[in-house]
């Protein structure tokens, strides 16, 4: 088990998929955000997931209202800058492995590279594909909050520009398919026929 913390991120508005996306059933699970806690809690030894309101979460009562950091209430985006904040106020660690709720297939192959490229000089160490970088599969450190900060408070959400612009390390991945997202109908319904 990996003792890096990882966060799965599931406090996004979904407009693409027309309904909350972490509350979609999958893999025998209620909810897509269940899957995803249960599946890697076998990875790393502390799981957390980061919304905008845990009261959402149907099976909040089985795992215990610690493994969720909520954005602060006065936030009204739904990007993840705002998790980003909270996550570093509430955790004591030095960094943390984030992932989004809808890339179901990242599996530990995937994210022990990533682990394993990380070194402390990094602000973050990031998933890059063919198609681009993976800003929500990766590494964030400490050295980055008062950058999140800044952009939270400036409205500024773009995690590309910030990634670019800091000590990033990209590991890059030849295999596409374990870092297909959720964003569309077609693309949940793909999921569920390659599960």
């Amino acid at each position: 088990m990996l003792d890096i913390p990882c966060v799965i991120f599931a406090g996004g508005k979904s407009s693409r998929m027309k309904g909350d996306k972490s509350l979609l059933p999958f893999g025998g699970f209620d909810t897509l955000t269940e899957f995803q806690f249960y599946r890697l809690k076998k990875i790393f030894k502390d799981v957390y997931i980061s919304c905008k309101d845990k009261s959402k979460f149907n099976f909040l009562a089985q795992i215990g209202g610690s493994h969720f950091i909520e954005d602060p209430k006065t936030s009204q985006t739904f990007a993840p800058t705002a998790g980003f904040v909270a996550i570093f106020q509430r955790l004591k660690t030095d960094s943390f492995f984030a992932l989004s709720v809808d890339a179901p297939f990242v599996g530990f192959t995937e994210i022990k590279a990533i682990v394993d490229a990380d070194t402390s000089e990094a602000d973050a160490t990031i998933a890059k594909t063919a198609f681009g970088t993976q800003p929500m599969c990766g590494i964030y450190h400490r050295s980055l909050e008062s950058d999140f900060i800044k952009m939270l408070e400036s409205d500024n959400h773009k995690l590309g520009y910030l990634l670019k612009s800091s000590k990033t390390t990209f590991v890059n991945f030849n295999n596409e398919s374990p870092f297909l997202n959720l964003n569309h109908p077609h693309e949940y319904q793909k999921a569920i026929k390659l599960l």
